[in-house]
C-alpha cells in the first residue's frame, strides 16, 4: 500500500476525562479521535457526510487495525494526519497517524477499511464514478 497525500484531519487534547486510571489516553478515546479524523478525510475525498440522509449513502467501517506506539499522557496535544492508501470497487483503506503536537513523536497509527453503504438497503454498494475520480486524485498526489 502506497500512501497517498497526507493531510491534517484532527487536533485535540488528552483531557483528564479522556484518560484512564493510569493517566494516559484511554483506548476508547483513541478510536473516537481517529473516527473524527475519518469524517474530515471523507469530506476532503469528495463525500459530504452531512448529505448522507438526503442521498441515502454513507460508510460502514469494517476493519480497524490500531498500533499503540507511544503513551499519550493527560494534557498532551495531539494531531492526526490521514491518507487514502487504497481504493477498491466498494471500499477504501485509509491510514491515520496520531502524533504528539509538541514533539512530533508518533503515538499511534490506524489502518481502516470502510465500505460504501446504501443506508436504505443496508448493504454495500459500488463507489460512485464521480467519488472514485475525486479519490483517485488524492491517491495519486
Amino acid at each position: 500500500m502506497a500512501d497517498g497525500k497526507q493531510v491534517e484531519t484532527f487536533r485535540g487534547v488528552a483531557h483528564p476525562w479522556l484518560c484512564d486510571a493510569m493517566g494516559h489516553l484511554s483506548t476508547r478515546h483513541y478510536v473516537g479521535m481517529f473516527d473524527d479524523a475519518a469524517w474530515h478525510l471523507v469530506l476532503l475525498l469528495g463525500d459530504a457526510p452531512h448529505r448522507a440522509k438526503e442521498n441515502q449513502r454513507g460508510w460502514a467501517d469494517v476493519r480497524h487495525e490500531i498500533e499503540y506506539l507511544h503513551e499519550v499522557p493527560v494534557g498532551a496535544l495531539v494531531i492526526i494526519r490521514s491518507a487514502l492508501v487504497r481504493i477498491g470497487s466498494k471500499s477504501i483503506t485509509c491510514k491515520y497517524e496520531m502524533r504528539n503536537a509538541e514533539t512530533e513523536v508518533l503515538c499511534a497509527t490506524m489502518i481502516s477499511t470502510s465500505v460504501r453503504f446504501d443506508l436504505k438497503a443496508r448493504a454495500s454498494i459500488q463507489l460512485e464514478p464521480e467519488l472514485r475520480k475525486s479519490m483517485e486524485a488524492w491517491l495519486a498526489a
